[in-house]
This record gives structure tokens, C-alpha cells and sequence, in this order.
């Protein structure tokens, strides 16, 4: 049938498409229209109305939905790649879905949103049980950096944490600091920018800095409004937040602020039960290596040591990560020297390798480099290098991963499996230091305020000084963009766990005793301490194989 270009024409110019499939039967131009205006209260709306679309416009009164993400699954259901999450999209529209559910599905309908199509098809794929799938690793670019990098960097930055901001409802009539110009005094508005400073008036009030790529303007935080002068006190440099409040003299007086937030998610849980074991600074080659607990550990995957209890617990281990700091690594810090036992980076990660050597071939490793390892100390660090820890490579049950990255472990045909974000640490320290609520409640002891804060901002290391960086002018590496099911962290040599917002927060032990060289950077290390994660009833247990 030859479509009616009639119609065609008079929904292209009010900014819709018509599919094939609906102009194949009869319906009124005004009424669909007049429906569609009615209904679709975003600013966004769907590209392309097909017959599902039309028959769910037809009959409610309201829809409430992010179109983009309805446009990407009905891509994948289109393309055969993915039916499941369109047709569960058409539950939604048409409130085929019990409130035990509902839950469940905003639960899928954000990791479509946040996953890249990629993984989207990889798990339509045939999957074993303890698959390991890499959703996120940095590709290093390989050039000159230059002033107009840093500069593209920030604001790719700045553009990725926007985006994830414009999903608040308070701030989807967020207007550029360009348009204030225009627009009457005493009048409320929103913005997003980056804090470019930050201090107090003699008066206690607060006054930030607040840039976007237009411009920069000032934002008062009245003494009078203690909630919000608590949550000012732990803002940070160039991190980006979002604000409301009335415009006067030039000035925004903040009535609320908001930060780029991960949403709450139900803890995903496996059909079948199987463990995750994570560790990290293990620091091979330093004197203060506790070499004999770590044999003993991995003596214990090979049920060999432990009781009998136990032992029937290693034998459903499935994976092991090792987050960062693996040798002690050589000039690392002056004077390092005298601390090392092996004093040859090679030897150091030979030694490594013969240790994990004896891991069952069954436990699948994934390995992230830290700040003591083979490879550059500006983040986002690449993987190991494949000459220096070739011993490393050469074991066939190893992946090793970038620091930061995301690894999705334990998926099947029917479940998503667990998206866990390794990140070593090193920005750490300086956030126990500089965040005020962070600091006095026990600084580098409270690992757990720490990955919330990473959670909150979206990002590892939001501050300009608090890390050794390399700017990429087409991303910024160190957003979090996507809402993992956990968040491990090291370096910090605290064993941690805690949960928020349905992430687990783990921040691993270490395998060495305190140095002179840690004393002085404040470290309180809890080693020998590996964390043991069920996977069926994510239940977490600290191990202990310290003498």
C-alpha cells in the first residue's frame, strides 16, 4: 500500500514521524494529534508513533515516561536484539504491572538507560555462570596533551554529570548562566555549574562560584538555612552540582541544592549460590608482607586450610578480585629501597604470579593496577604493562582490567548478573581530608563515607588536586555513569563494607603490616582480612587469616 503522504506531512511538521504499520490503518489526523499533545508532557517525546504507541495514546490521559529510552528499546526490538525491555516499556504505558513489581521494573527500565547498547546484545549471547564481560575499560590516547585538553576535559566532565542532573525533575528548567540576563529579578532559577571556588563571609554565609561553558556567577547560602550550610560545608572544587534559587543583584540566594545522585536500585540477587572474594594491596616485595597469611588464603581456595565449614564455602568461590597495589613496586617513594625485600619490579611480580599460580583454575581473577604497580600513576591507569608483569598475563584464569573499570560477573540467559566498579583508590586520602563530615568522623577510617561521597558526586576524583590525572577530551574516565551493584575500592588498607542506596561498598584489606612510609601517610591498616560476598543472598563476611 502506498503510504498516504498526506498524512506523513502533517505530523512531520508538528514534529512527529508516522510508522509504516499505523498508516496502514485509519485513524483522525486531529484527534492522534490533539492526543499526543495532551499526553506527552516532556520536553522530549517519541520520534516515531507506530500502532503500539497509538493505541496506548488513544486511551490515557497522561504519560509520563522518558522517550529516549522507550526509542532505544524499541530500536533493539525492532532490530531482534532485545523484545523484553520494549515490551516491557508497553506494560508500563499500559499499567499492566502489579505494585509488587513496580519496584522491579524501574529496576530494569534504569540499567537500559545507563547500559551501553553493547551489553545490551552481549547478553542475548549464550552465557556461562561465571562469565566475566567487560562493560567498561579506558582506552589510553595515545598523544600530546595540551591546554585545550584539560579544558575539553573538564567540560566533557561537566556535559555527563548535566545530563545526569537534567533527570531531576527540579532542575529539567535549568537555564545556562548566559540567559540570567534576561530574565526579572526576584525570579526563581535553576541551574547546573561547576564550583569554581568556595568560601565564608564574616557573616558565616556561604558564597560559591558557580561556571558553566556560557559564564560564571555567585550563589549565597544564608547562615539561616543550617541544613544547607551543612551539606555547602562538604562541597568540593570543580565538582558539578545542580540549585535552585532567586536571582537578585547578580546574585542567587540558593533556596535547595542538588547533587548528580545515583537512584536507588533493589540488590539484584543470583538463582544459585556462588561466592566473590575481594582483596587488594597486597604490596608483594615490601619486608612488611605477611606472606604467610596470604599463602594461607590461598591455601584456603584450594581447601587446604580452614575448617571443614569453611572449606565447603571455598568450593563455590567463583571469583577473585584483586583491586590495585599488587607488588610494592621500585621508587614508588624516596627511600623505598629500604623497605623492599625484592628489589627488581620483574621479580616482584614473578614471585606474584607463582603465588596465584596455585588459585583453582575454576576462580576466575580480575586484576585492576594501583598506584605501586607497573604502570603510570595519572588515572585513568591503563591495564598492567604486558611486559613487566608478563608472569601475570601468562595465567590462563586472570582478566586484568583498568583502573577504574566495570566488569559484569555471574550473568545467564535469565539473570543480568552483578556490574561491579573497581576503582583502587588513590583520591581516597585527600577526600577523608578535605570533606568535613568525612574528617570528623575518622577520616581515612570511614572508607564507607568515602564511596558514598564518589556515589553522590558521580565521579572519583571531582577536585582538581585530589588526583594525578590525564585529561581525555572526549570523556572524563572517572564518572560514574553508571549505577553499579557494587563499588570496591583499596589503597586505604581498611576493610569496609556497607551498602547504600542497594549499592555494596567494599573497601578491601591489605596483606601487609604498617610501615614507617604508611605511618606517616596516616594509615591505620586491618590486614589479612579478604571479603567473602554470597552472590544468592549477598550476604558479606570478613575473613580473617591474620596471625
Amino acid at each position: 500500500m502506498k503510504p498516504d503522504q498526506n498524512k506523513i506531512n502533517y505530523f512531520l511538521e508538528r514534529g512527529f514521524l508516522i510508522s509504516p504499520d499505523l498508516l496502514e490503518g485509519a485513524f483522525d489526523n486531529s484527534n492522534l494529534l490533539n492526543n499526543l499533545q495532551k499526553n506527552v508532557e516532556t520536553n522530549e517525546k517519541p520520534m516515531v508513533i507506530n500502532q503500539d504507541l497509538f493505541n496506548v495514546v488513544s486511551n490515557k490521559t497522561k504519560l509520563n515516561i522518558n522517550w529516549i529510552d522507550f526509542e532505544k528499546s524499541k530500536s533493539f526490538s525492532e532490530k531482534g536484539r532485545d523484545t523484553k525491555i520494549y515490551n516491557t516499556f508497553l506494560d508500563i504505558l499500559n499499567y499492566n504491572i502489579s505494585d509488587e513489581k513496580k519496584q522491579e521494573v524501574k529496576q530494569i527500565i534504569e540499567e537500559i538507560r545507563e547500559a551501553p547498547e553493547k551489553v545490551v546484545i552481549e547478553r542475548e549471547k549464550e552465557i556461562s555462570d561465571n562469565n566475566i564481560l567487560i562493560l567498561k575499560n579506558y582506552q589510553e590516547v595515545n598523544k600530546k596533551r595540551e591546554v585545550q585538553d584539560f579544558v575539553s576535559y573538564f567540560k566533557a566532565r561537566y556535559e555527563g554529570i548535566k545530563k545526569i542532573l537534567l533527570n531531576r525533575v527540579e532542575l529539567q528548567n535549568a537555564v545556562s548562566i548566559s540567559r540570567l540576563k534576561s530574565i526579572t529579578e526576584k525570579q526563581e532559577v535553576s541551574l547546573i555549574g561547576m564550583i569554581s571556588s568556595k568560601s565564608k563571609t564574616k557573616n558565616d554565609n556561604i558564597i560559591i562560584s558557580l561556571e558553566d561553558p556560557t559564564g560564571s556567577i555567585n550563589i549565597l547560602i544564608n547562615k539561616s538555612k543550617p541544613e544547607l550550610i551543612e551539606i555547602a560545608d562538604d562541597l568540593v572544587l570543580d565538582e558539578v552540582i545542580g540549585i535552585k534559587g532567586v536571582l537578585s543583584e547578580n546574585i542567587i540566594f540558593i533556596n535547595n541544592l542538588f547533587f548528580p545522585d545515583i537512584t536507588e536500585i533493589k540488590p539484584k540477587k543470583a538463582k544459585d549460590e556462588g561466592y566473590a572474594v575481594f582483596a587488594s594491596d597486597i604490596h608483594l616485595g615490601l619486608k612488611n608482607f605477611l606472606a604467610e597469611d596470604f599463602i594461607n588464603f590461598i591455601k584456603w581456595l584450594n581447601l587446604e586450610y580452614g575448617t571443614d565449614e569453611q572449606k565447603e564455602i571455598a568450593k563455590k568461590v567463583k571469583y577473585l578480585f584483586l583491586v590495585g597495589d599488587l607488588v610494592e613496586g621500585v621508587g614508588v617513594y624516596p627511600g623505598q629501597e629500604n623497605d623492599l625485600l625484592i628489589k627488581d619490579i620483574y621479580e616482584q611480580y614473578r614471585a606474584l604470579a607463582e603465588i596465584l599460580s596455585k588459585v583453582p583454575k575454576s576462580i576466575k581473577m580480575i586484576i585492576c593496577a594501583g598506584n605501586h604497580d607497573a604502570v603510570r600513576v595519572a588515572e585513568p591507569q591503563p591495564i598492567l604493562d604486558k611486559k613487566i608483569a608478563k608472569s601475570i598475563y601468562d595465567l590462563e584464569n586472570v582478566t586484568v582490567v583498568t583502573n577504574p573499570s566495570l566488569v559484569n560477573i555471574h550473568a545467564s540467559k535469565d539473570f543480568l548478573g552483578f556490574n561491579i566498579l573497581l576503582y583502587h583508590g588513590f583520591s581516597m586520602a585527600y577526600y577523608a581530608d578535605v570533606v568535613n563530615s568525612i574528617r570528623t568522623a575518622g577520616g581515612q577510617d570511614r572508607a564507607d563515607l568515602i564511596m558514598k561521597f564518589f556515589l553522590q558526586r558521580r565521579h572519583f576524583a571531582p577536585t582538581h588536586a585530589s588526583n594525578t590525572y590525564i585529561p581525555d577530551p572526549e570523556q572524563d574516565f572517572m564518572l560514574i555513569d553508571k549505577t553499579p551493584d557494587f563499588l570496591v575500592t583499596g589503597h586505604i588498607h581498611k576493610v569496609s563494607t556497607a551498602n547504600y542506596k542497594g549499592v555494596t561498598c567494599l573497601n578491601c584489606s591489605c596483606w601487609a603490616s604498617i610501615s614507617e612510609a604508611q605511618e606517616k601517610r596516616g594509615l591505620n591498616p586491618d590486614p589479612s582480612k579478604p571479603i567473602l560476598v554470597n552472590l544468592k543472598t549477598r550476604d558479606i563476611s570478613v575473613l580473617n587469616f591474620s596471625k
